[in-house]
C-alpha cells in the first residue's frame, strides 16, 4: 500500500515539476575566450567580469572557470565593466547597475536603488564606503554595501566618470571629458586635479606609495605621472607606441604594468621608459589587469591570459570561459566549425566535446560566415574570403587566396563550382575556389546583402532594408522578390524546404511558396520576432532570434520554443550535423541538443474521428529501447506530450504542436535512458492524462 501512495505523490508531482533532466540544451567544451572587461582577487578566488557572458569565478589561478551569474539580469546583453570585493560581499557595477553577491558569485541579487544612471563604468571601495562611478550620471556612494545610493558628484565637473582609485582618504576619479578630479571627503566635494594633463579622456588609474599614474586614450594618448595627488602631471610614454590606447594600470612593488591597445607594457622606472612584454598573448587588446601575489592576469579581447614571471611571458588561461561570440557554423561530415568574433575559426570531431583552433595564416579573426565544398572551407571575414583546405583535426588558410580584401563579407553560400559572397557592397561570385571573383550586382538595387540561399536553378538574396531580390541565371541579373514582406525589410535570414522559401527579419518570419513572387507572414507562437537565423532539417523548421530557438513542424504555421536549458537566448547561427542541432550564442559559445529531443514524428492513424480524448497504454510494456504511444483527439487541439522520471523530472518532450483531430502514434526511443519506471503525459486543450511505462535493459 505503501508503495502505491508513493506512486500516486509522484504522479502528482509531474504537474508541478520545472527541472528539466535531460531534454535541454547543453554548452559543449568551448570555443573558450571571450571580452575581459576586469579582475577582483578575494582570498583564494579570481573574478573575471566580462562583456555578454557574465561573471566567471576560478579557484585554481585561473587554470580554470566556471560560470557564476545566476541572478544577473540579461547576461548574454550585459556588460560586466567592474567588480569590486569588500569583505564577504562582491560587488558587480554593469550596464544594468550594481549587483552584489555574498557567496562568491553563487547567486546576485539588485543593489541600485538610487542610482539615476545604471551605467555603471567603475566601482572603488574605501571602508565601508562602496562608490560606483556611472557613464553619464557621475559618482554615487552607498554606505550599507549597496543597499542604497546617493549622489556624491558635487563639483564634478564631467559625469562620464569612467575609473576611481583609492589613496588613503583620497579618492580620485577618471573622467572622459575633464580628465581627473580628487575628493577627500569621501566625494561629498571634488576639486579637479589635472594641471599638465594634456589629454582629459582619462580610462586607468593606479597607485604606487607616492605616485598617481593615468592612462588615457585618443589624441596625445598614453600614461601620465603626478606626485602631488593629481595636482600637476608629467607624460611618461617612453617606449609606448604613439596614440596607443592606455585601457588598465597596475603595479606591484617596482613594476608597473600598462594593459593598452596594442598588448602589456612594463615599467620599472615609474614610467620613465616603457618595454613591450606581449610574448605568449594571442590577443594584444588587453582590457584590464590584475595582480594577485606573483601571479599576472590579463583581460583581452581573446580571453583571459596569466604570467608568472612579471610578463616575460604568457599563456592562455581561459579554459571554461564561456563568453564568446559565434556568428556562424558549419558542417562536414563528423567537421563541425565555428566562425567566431576575434578568434577565429575553431574545429570540433567530436560534436564539441573538443576544439581546436585553426586560425594560422587568418588575415582577419573577425568570421562572419563559414561554408564548405568538397575539402575546401571558405571563411567570410571582415576583411574579405580567405580559403582553407582541410585534413581531419587540421586546416591550413591560403593568405594568398584572399581576392576580396577591404570588404565585410557577412555570408557564404556554394552552389556546385560557384561559391558566392555577400557583402555591404554586393555579391561576388567565384568559379574557381576563390582564386578571382566577379562581381554580379545587376539589378541589385540595394548592395548591403545580409544573407543567400540556393534553390535549385534560383539564387535569393536578402539585404538591409531592401527586402529579398531573386536570380534565375547565377547572379547575372537581379529582379526585386518582396511582395507581402515588411517595408523596408532588412532580411537577416534565408532558409529553403523543398518548394518552400523562408525569410527571417527583424518583425518575424515569411514564407513564400512562389519563389518569391509573394509572402505571407509566419509567426503564430514566435515570441520573439527578431529572427537571426534559420536552419531545416527535413520538414522542421527551426528560428534563432534574440529570444531563444523555436522550432515549426508545420511550415511556419505555428512555433514553438525549444530553449529548456539554454541560458543565453541571443542566437545568431544555427547548424544541422548528424542527428544534433547547435547553436552558436552571441557570449556563451556553441550549444547543442539531439534532434530527437525536440522534432515530433506523430503519424496519423486514417480512419473516423474519435469521440473523446483519450490516452492508450503503451505497446510493448516494459520495453527494450523503444515503444509505440498512440493517442486520439476529437477536435484540432496543441498537443504536448512529455516523458518524466520517477522523481517527476522532464526528460523529454515528445510531442509539442498542433494537431488535426484524428487518431495518432508516437515512438519513444529510451536508448540512452537507463532501466526504470518513467511516466508519459498527454496535455490537449483542457485534457491532461498521465500513465506508467517500464523500461528494462
Amino acid at each position: 500500500m505503501k508503495n502505491i501512495y508513493r506512486l500516486l505523490f509522484v504522479v502528482s508531482c509531474l504537474f508541478t515539476s520545472t527541472n528539466p533532466l535531460h531534454s535541454q540544451w547543453i554548452q559543449t567544451n568551448g570555443p573558450y575566450g571571450g571580452i575581459v572587461t576586469c579582475f577582483a582577487i578575494g582570498e583564494d578566488n579570481i573574478f573575471a567580469g566580462t562583456g555578454g557572458g557574465g561573471v566567471f569565478l576560478s579557484t585554481n589561478n585561473g587554470t580554470s572557470w566556471t560560470a557564476v551569474s545566476t541572478g544577473l539580469t540579461n547576461t548574454y546583453v550585459t556588460t560586466v565593466y567592474s567588480l569590486a570585493v569588500s569583505g564577504t560581499n562582491l560587488f558587480a557595477g554593469t550596464s544594468n547597475g550594481v549587483f552584489l553577491s555574498t557567496n562568491n558569485g553563487s547567486s546576485w541579487t539588485t543593489a541600485s536603488t538610487g542610482l539615476t544612471d545604471h551605467n555603471v563604468s567603475t566601482l572603488a571601495v574605501s571602508g565601508t564606503n562602496l562608490f560606483a562611478g556611472t557613464e553619464n550620471g557621475g559618482v554615487f556612494l552607498s554606505t550599507n554595501s549597496g543597499t542604497s545610493w546617493t549622489a556624491a558628484s558635487t563639483g564634478l565637473t564631467d559625469h562620464n566618470v569612467s575609473t576611481l582609485a583609492v589613496s588613503g582618504t583620497n579618492l580620485f576619479a577618471g573622467t572622459e571629458n575633464g580628465g581627473v578630479f580628487l575628493s577627500t571627503n569621501s566625494g561629498t566635494s571634488w576639486t579637479e586635479a589635472s594641471t599638465g594633463l594634456t589629454n582629459l579622456y582619462v580610462t586607468a588609474l593606479a597607485i604606487s606609495g607616492t605616485n598617481l599614474f593615468a592612462g588615457t586614450i585618443n589624441g596625445s594618448a598614453g600614461v601620465f605621472l603626478s606626485t602631488n595627488n593629481g595636482a600637476s602631471w608629467t607624460a611618461v610614454n617612453s617606449g609606448l607606441p604613439k596614440s596607443t590606447a592606455v585601457l588598465a594600470l597596475t603595479s606591484s612593488g617596482t613594476n608597473l604594468f600598462a594593459g593598452t591597445s596594442n598588448g602589456v607594457f612594463l615599467s620599472t622606472d615609474n614610467g620613465t621608459s616603457w618595454t613591450s612584454v606581449n610574448s605568449g598573448l594571442t590577443n594584444t587588446y588587453v582590457r584590464s589587469l590584475s595582480i594577485s601575489g606573483l601571479d599576472l592576469f590579463a583581460g583581452t579581447d581573446g580571453g583571459v591570459f596569466h604570467s608568472t614571471n612579471n610578463a616575460t611571458s604568457w599563456a592562455a588561461a581561459s579554459n571554461g570561459l564561456t563568453n564568446i561570440v559565434v556568428n556562424s557554423l558549419t558542417t562536414s561530415g563528423t567537421n563541425l566549425f565555428a566562425g567566431t568574433t576575434n578568434y577565429g575559426v575553431y574545429l570540433s570531431t567530436d560534436h564539441g566535446s573538443n576544439w581546436t583552433a585553426v586560425s594560422a595564416n587568418l588575415t582577419s579573426n573577425i568570421i562572419t560566415a563559414l561554408a564548405v565544398s568538397s575539402s575546401n572551407l571558405f571563411a567570410g571575414t571582415e576583411g574579405g574570403v580567405s580559403l582553407s583546405t582541410y585534413n581531419g583535426s587540421t586546416a591550413s588558410w591560403n593568405p594568398a587566396i584572399n581576392v576580396l580584401t577591404g570588404t565585410s563579407d557577412y555570408a557564404l553560400v556554394i552552389s556546385g563550382t560557384s561559391v558566392f559572397a555577400e557583402t555591404f557592397n554586393g555579391i561576388f561570385l567565384s568559379t574557381n575556389d576563390g582564386t578571382s571573383w566577379t562581381s554580379i550586382n545587376s539589378g541589385l538595387t540595394n548592395t548591403t546583402v545580409q544573407c543567400l540561399a540556393v534553390s535549385g536553378t534560383n539564387l535569393f538574396a536578402g539585404t538591409y532594408g531592401g527586402g529579398v531580390f531573386l536570380s534565375t541565371n547565377n547572379g547575372t541579373s537581379w529582379t526585386t522578390a518582396s511582395a507581402g514582406l515588411t517595408i523596408n525589410s532588412s532580411v537577416l535570414a534565408l532558409a529553403v524546404s523543398g518548394t518552400n522559401l523562408f525569410a527571417g527579419i527583424y518583425g518575424g518570419a515569411f514564407l513564400s511558396t512562389n519563389n518569391g513572387t509573394s509572402w505571407t507572414p509566419i509567426n503564430s507562437g514566435l515570441t520573439n520576432t527578431i529572427v537571426q537565423c534559420l536552419a531545416v532539417s527535413g520538414t522542421n523548421l527551426f528560428a534563432g532570434t534574440q529570444g531563444g530557438v523555436f522550432l515549426s513542424t508545420n511550415n511556419g504555421t505555428s512555433w514553438t520554443a525549444v530553449d529548456s536549458g539554454l541560458t543565453n537566448l541571443y542566437v545568431n547561427t544555427l547548424s544541422v550535423s548528424g542527428t544534433n542541432l547547435f547553436t552558436g550564442t552571441s557570449g556563451s559559445g556553441v550549444w547543442r541538443r539531439p534532434l530527437s529531443e525536440m522534432i515530433t514524428a506523430v503519424k496519423k492513424i486514417d480512419g473516423e474521428i474519435p469521440g473523446s480524448f483519450s490516452l492508450s497504454q503503451n505497446y510493448p510494456n516494459p520495453f527494450n529501447p523503444s515503444t509505440t504511444i498512440s493517442f486520439d483527439l476529437p477536435s484540432r487541439s496543441f498537443v504536448s506530450l512529455k516523458i518524466f522520471d520517477i522523481l517527476g523530472r522532464e526528460v523529454s518532450t515528445i510531442v509539442s504542436g498542433e494537431l488535426q483531430a484524428g487518431s495518432y502514434t508516437q515512438q519513444w526511443n529510451a536508448a540512452n535512458m537507463s532501466s526504470s519506471v518513467y511516466f508519459y503525459r498527454l496535455q490537449a486543450g483542457t485534457y491532461s492524462e498521465a500513465k506508467k511505462l517500464l523500461l528494462l535493459k
